[in-house]
């Protein structure tokens, strides 16, 4: 039983952390800047108390990803040579704090309680915003602002709104989180999460095709472009790795020649017929603004070429340099909208050379995780899991985001890229089909061996 009462309380705050970085936006309206930072503070100091009692026994300090060491060195160093001192000091603490709450997680939690507990905070951040949104067009009947923001003089930029009252024109809707691009990303994961659990049996169907559903009826309502760009890029992702997993691994060069046409193809596409790709998806070609924000960003990065301006994580928009690089609606522009350019700028190429192995290496170690045949000693290979592929589908979702968002560099994106990052380097084995916990009643299973089947109960 106390075992029980523990892996419930560790389930339970892996929930939180993942409500409350996903879903920080909706944490500082609805609360405020001091208690956000107060719970800030509490999440990580129970995670440190989690992990004492814990004792995992997989903990190395020199098995973490190297190059996680070098990027959070590189931030620490360069306080040094900062142009906002003061800042940089907060950024560089924001970003340790978080990187404990995801490496607490990567070794207290299984792969399977990383998977449940995330798709229970996903199912709360979208219930909630969607049930807010309905609040504020039946209740409130007009765009909101953050709890305690007195109205500015004049007109009222979009984007400081909370919600905008959109829910019954068809969006795009804001959610929680006060932002339509962010709340389309949630969904994003939520359809990776919730379709792979359906498929896999770790719910029961109702639950797995109404959640499906409400993920997708959100991503329709954020009307996000970059969202569904993401979205066939995940889908094409998963296509590779059903194919991957119908060949053997010295026949997988066909497929990887296919994946390099694909990348080319898209990147093509952006680079020269970007206004048709995204006129398709009723967007410009200059994706909001952000063309204009990344070519100001490089003339600045241009100027600190090799180690940047220093770490800050969130643009501090008092302080130069990012207080007259760029504005949009009448409000400062708080991040590069790339998370590869904001690693430069802030930096600088030293640091891009750093988090690019980080993010990569990541990529390589979960695509071997999805693809990879299960096998116990030198057996015959086990039946393929399906909650094998969500990592990485969800990592993905990130790189693509990165290339329009700074997200991947903090908050709920970095506890992802973090997490997997180091269970993917101490937590390698390939899970097979008979160890998922299924919820359904039963299931049948194929057996290698001979051309039998067997009924798992659980």
């Amino acid at each position: 039983m106390a075992q029980s009462k523990t892996r419930l309380g560790v389930s339970a705050y892996a929930i939180c952390v993942f409500v409350f970085t996903l879903g920080s936006n909706g944490v500082r309206n609805l609360l405020g800047w001091p208690i956000f930072l107060a719970l800030a503070v509490v999440l990580t100091v129970v995670g440190v108390i989690i992990f004492v009692r814990e004792k995992p026994e997989r903990f190395r300090w020199y098995r973490l990803p190297s190059p996680l060491y070098w990027f959070l060195g590189l931030a620490v160093l360069s306080i040094a040579w900062s142009q906002y001192r003061v800042e940089s000091v907060l950024g560089v603490t924001a970003q340790i704090a978080t990187t404990i709450l995801a490496v607490v997680l990567a070794f207290v939690l299984t792969w399977h309680e990383v998977l449940r507990t995330l798709g229970t905070a996903l199912r709360y951040l979208l219930g909630l915003s969607l049930a807010f949104e309905l609040f504020v067009s039946l209740v409130i009947r007009q765009p909101l602002l953050p709890l305690g923001m007195e109205p500015p003089e004049g007109k009222i930029p979009k984007l400081l709104y909370w919600s905008r009252d959109l829910l019954f024109e068809g969006g795009p809707i804001q959610g929680l989180v006060a932002s339509s691009v962010l709340l389309g990303f949630i969904a994003l994961l939520g359809l990776i999460v919730f379709g792979v659990q359906l498929r896999a049996g770790l719910v029961r169907p109702f639950t797995g095709w109404l959640w499906l559903g409400i993920a997708f009826v959100t991503v329709l309502l954020t009307r996000g472009a970059t969202v569904w760009v993401a979205l066939v890029a995940v889908a094409a992702g998963l296509g590779l790795a059903l194919w991957a997993r119908r060949m053997r691994p010295e026949k997988r060069a066909p497929l990887y020649i296919t994946a390099i046409t694909l990348i080319t193809a898209a990147a093509a596409a952006t680079l020269f017929a970007r206004d048709f790709v995204f006129g398709l998806l009723g967007k410009s070609g200059d994706l909001t603004g952000r063309v204009e924000t990344w070519n100001k960003v490089i003339e600045l990065a241009e100027q600190r070429p090799w180690f940047g301006w220093g770490w800050v994580s969130y643009w501090a928009p008092w302080a130069e340099p990012f207080k007259s690089l760029d504005t949009k609606a009448g409000l400062q522009v708080m991040s590069a909208h790339n998370a590869w350019l904001d690693v430069w700028l802030q930096l600088g190429i030293v640091g891009v050379l750093a988090f690019l192995p980080l993010v990569a290496l990541t990529i390589w170690r979960v695509w071997f995780r999805a693809v990879d045949a299960p096998r116990v000693g030198f057996g015959p290979a086990l039946p393929y899991a399906t909650s094998a592929l969500w990592p990485y589908l969800v990592m993905i979702a990130l790189v693509v985001q990165s290339l329009t968002e700074s997200r991947l560099l903090i908050e709920g994106n970095w506890v992802l890229l973090v997490l997997l990052a180091v269970k993917s380097r101490v937590d390698f084995q390939v899970p097979s089909q008979d160890a998922e916990p299924t919820k359904l009643p039963w299931r049948r299973v194929p057996i290698p061996r001979d051309t039998g089947t067997i009924d798992i109960k659980r």
